[in-house]
């Protein structure tokens, strides 16, 4: 059984800016153990303000491992003003637009974790091509359009390692949740149906998925 984090670690995980809940957060944490026994850095597309990176960073330093967090840091769809989760606090006053690495900064450095994250700064896709090492667990949580979670999981999917784990959050089947949740649901669906997954656990909208089969590119 995976123990808790301590409550330090759980403390700034309520205190970060960030929409996850505790026992999705939990589970996250329990997932970022587990695939930390693999020896092999953890990796989270979609950073915001650091909330759900704390939890991965700490299963990364207990491991010895790297935890690596993906985001360009201007905001998904859903952040920008207008919409229901903007947050005027991190509009840059001098730009006038998105940014979250200041507050994701403080973040980590408040939870005393900065050494074991390696914050890559820039657009999903882009950084994706010029991966080319195993992770030991990928977590999708960036943005909620087909076109943004479906380019996450073609990206960064087949670099989950065997026995690796794929977690992908706002997992929502209902379609009155087109758009904050049916995206990601449709990227677990590709998942389940590419036959190299197999879900292991689902926590309210969290679905954790074990890599059982080999990677279409390495077939």
């Amino acid at each position: 059984m995976v123990k808790a984090p301590e409550p330090a670690i759980l403390d700034a995980f309520e205190a970060a800016k960030g929409f996850m809940p505790l026992d999705e957060g939990l589970a996250l944490y329990a997932a970022a153990v587990e695939a930390g026994r693999l020896g092999l850095p953890l990796l989270e597309i979609g950073t915001y303000c650091g909330r759900s990176t704390i939890l991965l960073a700490d299963a990364a330093r207990a491991a010895g491992v790297t935890a690596l967090t993906v985001d360009h840091h201007r905001g998904s769809e859903e952040q920008q003003p207008g919409w229901e989760y903007h947050d005027p606090e991190t509009v840059d006053p001098e730009l006038g637009v998105m940014d979250t690495l200041p507050t994701f900064r403080r973040t980590l450095h408040r939870a005393g974790l900065e050494e074991h994250v390696v914050a890559l700064v820039g657009r999903s896709p882009q950084i994706a091509a010029l991966w080319a090492r195993p992770l030991g667990l990928v977590f999708v949580d960036g943005g909620h359009t087909d076109e943004h979670a479906g380019a996450d999981y073609e990206g960064w999917a087949p670099h989950v390692a065997e026995g690796g784990l794929l977690v992908i959050h706002d997992v929502f089947p209902d379609p009155v949740d087109e758009f904050t949740g049916q995206a990601p649901y449709r990227v677990h669906q590709r998942a389940l149906a590419s036959g190299e997954f197999t879900e292991v656990s689902a926590t309210g909208s969290l679905r954790v998925l074990r890599r059982t089969g080999a990677a279409a590119a390495h077939r």
